[in-house]
C-alpha cells in the first residue's frame, strides 16, 4: 500500500472534527500526563510504578546518563518522585520472589516492554533470526563460528556479559586471537535480536545475557503466539490507546511497524469499532481516535519531558500537535547547538512552553540548568513559576541539593 494511499484512506462524510487543542488534550491524557503532582506528595509506591510501566507499553532505553537514564524519566514525568529500584525489579528482578513484568526487546528502538508485548513481537525476532540485519550478515560472513561459539558460552555460563564472554573465548584461543570486543558484542546483539538470548539483569548499564528460556516465565514460553497479523494489530491497538488520536504514521512509529501493516490493522480496528476516523483541523492526514480516549475540556499539571519520552519522541507528531519543532542535539557540535546538549521541553497544561538543557552534577550535588528558553507566545510570568517548581521537584527526586541556573537562553529563572 503506497504512502499516498495510506494518507488518503477514505473517511466517510459526517465524521467528527477535532480542534488542534482537543487533539493535544486527548494525547496528553492518553499518555498519563496532564495531572497536578503536588510537591509534598509522597513518592509513588511499587504498585503504582509497576502499573504505570506496564500501561505505557514500552519504555525506551538509551545510554545517555547526563541527567538520569532515559527509561526512568517517563515514569517520573507521570508519577513524580519514585524509587527507581521498583522499575529495576520489574524488568531485572533481583529476587526470585519478584515477578518479571517487563523484558528488554527491540520495540521503539531498544526498549523494555511488558511480557505480552514481547510475545507479540515474535515476528520481528523471526526476521532477525533469518538474518535480515546487516550486522548478522557481516558477522556470519567474516566469522562463521562466532554465533555458535558465543551461544555455547552463554548456555554454559549465563547470565554473563558480552565482555565476560569475550574473556572466556580469548582464554580458550590465547591472547591476540581473532576474537575482539566488536565481534563478541555483535554476536550477542544478533542472538538478542533473534530472541535466542535475553537480558537477565544489568550490572550498571552492561547487559548480562542468558538463554531466553531461562529468563522468561514458563507461562510466557508455553503460550501459543498470535498469528502475525493479529500480533501486529494488537500492537497498533496499544499504540492507539497510548496516543489517543493519531495518523497511521503516528501509530506505526510507536513500535516501529511498517506503515502498510499498520494501515491494514487500522482498517480492522475501525471495522471492530476500536478506532474512529476523525479529522483534526490543520492535519493533512486522516486521524484515528481510540474508542476509550477522553476529550477533556482542559488539562492541568506541569512536567519536564525527556527527549525519549513517548509524548514527544516522534518529532513530526510533536510539531503537528504542539507547533513545537524539537531535535535532540547530542550529536551536534557544541558551537552549532541551538538550545543545548540534553534539552527537556516543559509541558504546562496542554502547551510546551519552554526548553531547558539539564545536567546532573552528582559530585557537587547540583542540578545544572545550562540554558533556559521561552517558547514564542508564552509569557515569562506564567512559565517561570512552573519551571522553578519542576526543576526543584526533579532535583529532589535525583537527590541533588541545589538547582544552579546558568545565564544562557532568553528565559531568566533567577
Amino acid at each position: 500500500m503506497p504512502s499516498d494511499t495510506i494518507r488518503s484512506m477514505s473517511v466517510t462524510a459526517g465524521v467528527r472534527t477535532l480542534t488542534p487543542a482537543q487533539a493535544r488534550r486527548v494525547s496528553i491524557v492518553a499518555q498519563g500526563l496532564g495531572r497536578d503532582r503536588p510537591l509534598e506528595a509522597p513518592p509513588a509506591g511499587r504498585a503504582q510504578v509497576n502499573r504505570a510501566a506496564v500501561d505505557q507499553g514500552l519504555l525506551q532505553i538509551d545510554s545517555v546518563n547526563v541527567l538520569a537514564r532515559a527509561h526512568y524519566m517517563p515514569l517520573y514525568s507521570r508519577l513524580g518522585r519514585y524509587d527507581t529500584t521498583h522499575l529495576d525489579d520489574a524488568v531485572w528482578p533481583a529476587s526470585p520472589s519478584r515477578p518479571r513484568l517487563l523484558l528488554e526487546a527491540w520495540a521503539h528502538e531498544a526498549s523494555m516492554v511488558p511480557l505480552d508485548v514481547w510475545s507479540n513481537l515474535w515476528w520481528r525476532r523471526r526476521d532477525h533470526a533469518l538474518g535480515r540485519w546487516g550486522s548478522a550478515v557481516r558477522l556470519t560472513t567474516e566469522h562463521p563460528r562466532a554465533i555458535d561459539d558465543v551461544l555455547a558460552v552463554i548456555s554454559e555460563r549465563g547470565p554473563i556479559s558480552a565482555g565476560q564472554v569475550e574473556q572466556v573465548l580469548e582464554g580458550g584461543r590465547g591472547a591476540g586471537g581473532w576474537w575482539g570486543w566488536s565481534t563478541t558484542k555483535t554476536a550477542c546483539e544478533v542472538l538478542f535480536a533473534a530472541g535466542v538470548i535475553a537480558t537477565a539483569f544489568r550490572r550498571g548499564f552492561e547487559r548480562s545475557y542468558d538463554l531466553t528460556e531461562r529468563v522468561l516465565p514458563a507461562a510466557v514460553l508455553a503460550a501459543t503466539p498470535l498469528p502475525e497479523a493479529d500480533a501486529k494489530r494488537s500492537l497498533v491497538e496499544l499504540a492507539s490507546r497510548r496516543l489517543g488520536v493519531g495518523t497511521v504514521f503516528d501509530l506505526a512509529d510507536y513500535f516501529r511497524l511498517k506503515a502498510v501493516d499498520t494501515a491494514a490493522a487500522v482498517v480492522d480496528l475501525v471495522a471492530d469499532g476500536v478506532l474512529e476516523p476523525v479529522r483534526v483541523d490543520g492535519w493533512k492526514d486522516v486521524a484515528y481516535l481510540h474508542v476509550g480516549a477522553r476529550i477533556p475540556r482542559s488539562v492541568g499539571g506541569a512536567t519536564l519531558l525527556c527527549p525519549f519520552d513517548p509524548m514527544i519522541w516522534f518529532r513530526r507528531r510533536t510539531e503537528r500537535l504542539f507547533d513545537f519543532r524539537y531535535r535532540i542535539e547530542i550529536y551536534t557540535p557544541a558551537e552549532k547547538r541551538v538550545y543545548g546538549y540534553y534539552v527537556f521541553p516543559l509541558l504546562v497544561g496542554d502547551a510546551l512552553v519552554g526548553r531547558f538543557d539539564l545536567k546532573a552534577d552528582r559530585q557537587a550535588g547540583t542540578l545544572l540548568v545550562q540554558s533556559s528558553w521561552l517558547e514564542p507566545g508564552h509569557s515569562p510570568e506564567a512559565v517561570v513559576p512552573a519551571a522553578r517548581a519542576e526543576l526543584r521537584r526533579m532535583a529532589d527526586w535525583l537527590g541533588l541539593a541545589e538547582v544552579v541556573v546558568k545565564p544562557r537562553g532568553d528565559l531568566a529563572l533567577t
